[in-house]
């Protein structure tokens, strides 16, 4: 079964369509690295499937309570703890082992340190540790290296492809190479939307979205 099936979709930001025509079905054990120049529209595509914003147009079909998004910003609460951070958000989703991700993300000698008073590398790899606490199969996933040395994107990669293993998907956006082979690359400059795709805010969505 497919755990992303996206047809004919068109992304807009401001007001404006930016990619069109995308068409992509992702299966358990697979990912997805875009690719394109900076503005191509890979934060809104992301945003788009993670149902933080509308489609223009064509559909996104996803299993319901699916998805973990990981944006620009890491989801952290600066006043907890490393442990109550993962706690927090096991709650909320109703996910899994919390002692996992901290062993796995090089966090467990970090849990009883506040959020605020991590590095940015270190607050990097506790907003990763977040997605394996979710229980979600579908991670999308905006430049998560951002901040991280390298052996720490040698640790992201391990746990990505642990997550495909167990049945799960993936979809990132990232200027790097992560390492993973598997991963197919998207380039989404040949779908760059024609000028005449842009719209006017609050004009009815074009297609259903779901």
């Amino acid at each position: 079964m497919s755990l992303l099936h996206i047809h004919d979709l068109c992304v807009a930001r401001g007001g404006m369509a930016i990619l069109q025509n995308l068409c992509v079905t992702l299966d358990r054990g697979q990912a997805i690295v875009l690719r394109g120049p900076n503005g191509i529209g890979k934060t809104t595509l992301l945003r788009t499937i993670a149902g933080l914003q509308p489609g223009h147009g064509g559909t996104i079909k996803l299993p319901a309570e699916g998805v973990a998004y990981a944006g620009h910003a890491d989801g952290l609460k600066p006043s907890l703890s490393v442990l109550e951070n993962l706690q927090f958000w096991a709650s909320v989703y109703g996910g899994r082992s919390i002692e996992a991700a901290l062993d796995q993300m090089n966090l467990a000698d970090l849990q009883h340190r506040t959020a605020q008073t991590l590095s940015a590398g270190q607050k990097r790899r506790l907003g990763l540790a977040r997605l394996m606490v979710t229980g979600r199969a579908l991670w999308v996933m905006d430049e998560p290296t951002v901040s991280l040395d390298t052996r720490s994107v040698a640790l992201f990669a391990q746990i990505v492809r642990q997550h495909l293993a167990a049945g799960g998907a993936a979809v990132m956006a990232t200027h790097i190479d992560l390492g993973l082979p598997e991963a197919h690359v998207l380039d989404l400059t040949d779908l760059r939307a024609r000028a005449r795709g842009g719209f006017t805010p609050g004009d009815p969505l074009a297609g259903d979205y779901f």
